[in-house]
């Protein structure tokens, strides 16, 4: 263990997971709750077109998705409102879209190489200094959003309808939902790669509902879950030398079932 600290890019990578997975767990908790969760799976695959472009174009691949990733979020929602389409199709639209752009774009650059490759199935340890202070920048604003505005996320998630008619901006609180969402999902694509990414937005809040008994203490666990699972998977892939994305979300996914097992238990108790 002292060895595997020792590393800075095992610094970084740690650092950089803990962080995101904790804003991807905190923003799950939300999205699961409002039947949204699948829209991280969406916007992952749109992914694949900013880092597509960015990699023909020789930019940064977090900077060429953010807008990418954030205008097909709003686009998720503009079907959803304006041509009532339900959620999970929208999802599905905006999914197949993005995944078909980006691999033509992959295909008309010359296919895959390594640097995609890392993207599409993570590459923690490749992790910058300036994406950590980025990772760190969203955590802060996923709390703090969520510290100012919980009320009204709590309303609107658990009855959006009668939300409404109390006053609260249940528009807004939803676009800012995706569009942070957005940013949570471009910077997890080097942690646990573009097609795992709703597995860190989905599986740490589901494990917290099992055994909670509030939804502080959902928040709290669902945070504490996906942090965990950064820790356990990385130091996992370090130790058998697997693909540290996978190994994250096995470590979640192992945490369910301990938590399933334990709901049981306390149930049958």
């Amino acid at each position: 263990m002292v060895e595997f600290l020792s590393y800075g890019f095992v610094q970084r990578g740690l650092l950089a997971g803990s962080l995101v997975a904790a804003a991807c767990a905190l923003l799950g908790v939300f999205l699961v709750l409002k039947r949204l969760s699948l829209i991280g799976d969406g916007m992952s695959h749109v992914c694949l077109t900013g880092v597509a472009v960015a990699l023909l174009t020789s930019t940064s691949p977090v900077y060429m998705s953010l807008p990418v990733v954030a205008l097909s979020s709003l686009g998720i929602m503009k079907l959803t409102q304006k041509f009532r389409i339900y959620g999970d199709a929208a999802i599905g639209i905006v999914s197949a879209a993005g995944l078909s752009v980006g691999l033509l774009i992959t295909a008309l650059a010359g296919g895959f190489n390594t640097d995609l490759l890392g993207y599409l199935f993570g590459s923690i340890l490749t992790v910058t200094t300036e994406e950590t202070v980025l990772c760190a920048g969203l955590l802060v604003l996923v709390g703090g959003g969520i510290f100012m505005g919980y009320r009204w996320l709590v309303a609107t998630c658990f009855d959006e309808a009668f939300a409404h008619t109390r006053g609260v901006p249940t528009q807004a609180v939803n676009t800012v939902l995706v569009l942070v969402t957005s940013v949570a999902v471009v910077l997890s694509f080097k942690v646990v790669g573009i097609f795992l990414i709703s597995a860190l937005i989905i599986i740490p809040p589901v494990s917290a509902l099992l055994i909670s008994h509030t939804f502080k203490q959902v928040l709290w666990l669902a945070a504490v879950f996906g942090v965990g699972s950064v820790w356990v998977g990385i130091y996992a892939s370090f130790v058998l030398n697997i693909p540290s994305g996978a190994a994250i979300i096995l470590v979640s996914l192992i945490f369910l079932f301990a938590c399933y097992v334990w709901s049981k238990g306390v149930h049958r108790g």
